[in-house]
């Protein structure tokens, strides 16, 4: 496997770093934290413009069907600029679950509305037992009048809020099942909670929400295989991200030890700070490739859900330590809300408990290897 970033690649990655430091200061993630919506209009627009929300949806439904890969490094610089708004909840959660379980009508539907930026898409998963395993899937969707009844509480529904449409897993039958579910049909109440990370997730209730026969997702009972399939898509989106931010941290981190000057020398001269240093950036080569690799595997099509595992058990790890020596370095001044570093911190310890923390997946790793 070849790390380096193709011609193409190369030129996303410059473009996506420019455009997001120019158009994403701080000052308007701070704002977006505090806004109910969590997202720009007009910084959304232009994203679309750039064809990012088509990225990679195949050209056959208005996007530009590029790799699992492009995407990752899409993310890195997303996440190096901690970009708020509804991107993953809309193409990571919503547009790949589509690919995988919706019709083709489903498909001609949604996802040119997805590329153009027309539409937000999410996904809810996580229940009051904040388990990712389809025995904690308790909603149920009951046989109605032309289709079905779902009721049930769902956690941690990224952007429900603003979603045109929930993509809800429920128990119908025997197994589980994927419902496309309008957000404002009858007996959807969605809640904000208040979140470490100021991102915006709901408490969704389903209460005897009616959904067509038509808005079932693939088949009856198959609903949990198809977020099989999804799973590790998503896990190495959010792992891309948390490469991104533990980039910027050390960036940040380096030139404040060179700046900073005490006992009449820059700090970055001491040793001990220099082992800090140097143990970020091993940690950082470390979740580069271990992302880089699954991110790899699946543009190439090849199995990765034991690698998948690996990846966010790792990288939830290696960024928070990443984030905590970055504080030992910056001391008191990197614990001030004006601070960028407290942004990046919220965030490493949010992605750590997203889809599964470090010890879940090493659950699943062992799972995987036959332990």
């Amino acid at each position: 496997m070849d790390f380096n970033l193709d011609e193409s690649q190369k030129m996303l990655s410059k473009a996506a770093q420019d455009f997001l430091t120019s158009q994403c200061p701080k000052s308007l993630v701070r704002e977006m934290e505090e806004d109910e919506k969590g997202y720009s209009p007009e910084l959304w627009s232009k994203m679309a413009e750039m064809g990012w929300m088509g990225l990679v949806i195949p050209e056959e439904y208005g996007g530009t069907g590029q790799s699992c890969l492009d995407l990752a490094v899409l993310l890195e610089e997303m996440g190096r600029a901690c970009l708020p708004g509804p991107f993953f909840s809309t193409v990571v959660l919503g547009a790949f679950t589509i690919l995988e379980a919706g019709s083709e009508q489903h498909k001609k539907e949604l996802l040119p509305q997805v590329a153009e930026g027309k539409l937000f898409l999410t996904l809810a998963l996580a229940e009051p037992t904040a388990q990712y395993t389809a025995d904690s899937i308790k909603t149920e969707a009951n046989p109605g009048h032309d289709g079905w009844l779902v009721s049930g509480t769902k956690l941690f529904v990224t952007d429900a809020h603003i979603a045109k449409y929930i993509i809800c897993t429920a128990r119908a039958g025997e197994g589980i099942s994927l419902f496309l579910v309008d957000s404002q049909s009858p007996g959807v109440s969605c809640t904000l909670l208040k979140t470490l990370a100021g991102d915006k997730q709901c408490e969704v209730v389903f209460d005897k929400v009616k959904v067509s026969s038509q808005d079932l997702l693939g088949e009856i009972g198959r609903g949990w295989s198809y977020i099989k399939n999804v799973m590790p898509k998503i896990l190495v989106a959010k792992c891309a991200e948390m490469l991104g931010g533990a980039e910027q941290v050390l960036e940040m981190t380096l030139s404040y030890a060179k700046e900073r000057v005490q006992f009449g020398r820059p700090i970055g001269s001491f040793q001990a700070i220099q082992h800090h240093c140097a143990n970020m950036a091993i940690s950082l080569e470390g979740l580069r490739y271990i992302t880089y690799q699954a991110a790899w595997r699946l543009s190439e099509g090849l199995p990765c859900i034991k690698e998948a595992s690996v990846a966010k058990a790792y990288v939830s790890d290696a960024y928070q330590q990443i984030v905590w020596l970055a504080h030992a370095i910056h001391a008191s001044i990197g614990f001030t809300m004006d601070h960028d570093l407290p942004l990046y911190y919220r965030r490493a310890k949010a992605a750590e408990l997203a889809f599964g923390d470090a010890y879940f997946h090493q659950e699943a790793v062992a799972q995987e290897t036959d332990l």
